[in-house]
Parts: C-alpha cells; structure tokens; sequence
C-alpha cells in the first residue's frame, strides 16, 4: 500500500492548516492553490465548493477521531488509563506542534457564521466524543476505576469543557505545558482515593 497522499488529501491537508491559523473564512482556493500548486479548477474538481471540502474535512476528522477510539478501548481497558491516554495524545500534539488545537473546536468557534452542511459536521464530532467519554465514564464508575462526582454524562462534558479550555490556555499564553497543568487536577479529582 502506497504511502503517498492523493489531489484529494493534499486539498484536505491544506485546508486544515489553513484553518488552524486562520479559521473558516480565513482562506480560499487560491490559498490552497497556492500550498498544493495546483489551480483553483483542480480544487473545485475535488471539492465543489469550500462548503463540500470542509464539510469532508470534518468527516474525515471525526471518522478518523472514532478509529482512533476503537484502537484506545480495544488496547486500555482501564478507563481512567484511556481518559490519561487521551488528555496524553493531546498533550503531545500541543508540545510538538503535530496538531497544537483540534480542528473542530476551532470551528466550533465560529459555528454561528458557518455554513449549515459544516456547522452539522462540527456538532455531529463534539456529540461523538460526549457520548464517547459518557461511556468510558459509566464503565469506569461501575467497575471502580473512576470517582465520579456527578453523573457520567455530567462527568464526561467536564472533562471534554477541561480538555479542550486546557488547550485554548496553552494557545493563548503560547505555552504547551499549560495543558498538562490544567488536566493534571481533573485526573486527579476522577482517580479513586484507593489508586492515589
């Protein structure tokens, strides 16, 4: 199997950057044109209109978000280990700069000016990884792995709001090891007294 990406991925891989540094209505085919070296024609080929390539860039996002899942919960059966893991995947992006903020929170963030195919998108990523983290919360109390103090689906937007406000602090001081310093407690309050 070739390693090498297609027309297709290097657009989609363009948009992305392009996003992370400046947001939705931050670029253009031309944009994209240039990074690729292709011409906006090629791109419209590929992707109709920016509407179509976001909408399938988020997708693509969240479908490669639940491949990753699957992975983590076959590997860790531990929940409070999969919730370390998880806060680590990111901690790393963030340090090395691989993937320093979530596409889809950055959209997010713009979701009342966004298009309605791409805005559905978004939202349909962040319900994904509630329900996701509802479940590893309601394993993780009943199995005695997690403490919890509220309910499991309460639990799991807490720890999603602490994940990604973790992240926008270590964008916004421009200090990767914020993230860790804000996760660190949240860990903490989860993992049983028994474990401490």
């Amino acid at each position: 199997m070739s390693n090498l990406l297609t027309t297709s991925d290097e657009i989609l891989a363009s948009a992305r950057c392009l996003i992370m540094s400046g947001g939705y209505n931050g670029f253009s085919y031309a944009d994209i044109s240039e990074v690729v070296g292709i011409r906006k024609a090629s791109i419209h080929h590929h992707f109709p209109s920016k509407v179509d390539l976001v909408r399938e860039l988020v997708k693509r996002y969240r479908e490669d978000g639940e491949a990753g899942v699957a992975a983590l919960e076959q590997a860790v059966p531990d929940a409070l280990d999969i919730l370390k893991i998880y806060a680590g995947h990111w901690s790393k992006c963030i340090e090395d700069a691989s993937r320093p903020y979530c596409v889809c929170a950055l959209l997010a963030s713009e979701l009342p000016s966004l298009p309605t195919e791409v805005a559905v998108e978004v939202t349909a990523f962040f319900r994904f990884i509630s329900s996701w983290l509802t479940s590893v919360m309601e394993r993780g109390s009943r199995e005695g792995t997690l403490s919890l103090s509220s309910e499991p689906d309460v639990e799991a937007e807490a720890f999603l709001a602490t994940v990604y406000g973790a992240m926008l602090s270590a964008r916004a001081y421009g200090k990767p090891e914020v993230f860790s310093t804000i996760l660190t407690p949240a860990l903490n309050r989860l993992t049983p007294a028994v474990s401490r």
